[in-house]
């Protein structure tokens, strides 16, 4: 299951992990951040132990999604030692985002 990530939870969650961290930026409005959703969930599962997966609802955490320039939405933003190390915008295949968080494990 994809973690809530919020400002107040960002610099613990995402900035100071050891290990690779996916973050689905998105808002309950938006059609494809909806598609993307249950992609996210199936990521989160699989990579459970491995990577943690986490969403940041846009609306609710603006000041996480001005400090990463986040303009258009669904985003996607790989961590690695609290540093963006990959970046995907707009609806991707599965296939293509595990692909990505892989390369970081």
């Amino acid at each position: 299951m994809a973690l809530e990530i919020t400002d107040q939870s960002f610099q613990e969650t995402v900035l100071n992990s050891d290990k690779p961290v996916l973050v689905d930026f998105w808002a309950a409005w938006c059609g494809p951040c909806r598609m993307l959703g249950p992609i996210v969930e199936e990521i989160a599962n699989d990579f459970e132990g491995k990577a943690i997966v986490g969403k940041v609802d846009v609306d609710n955490n603006q000041q996480i999604s001005m400090d990463y320039g986040i303009r258009n939405i669904p985003t996607v933003l790989i961590f690695k030692n609290g540093e963006v190390v990959d970046k995907l915008v707009g609806v991707s295949p599965k296939e293509v985002i595990a692909g990505k968080l892989s390369a970081h494990l």
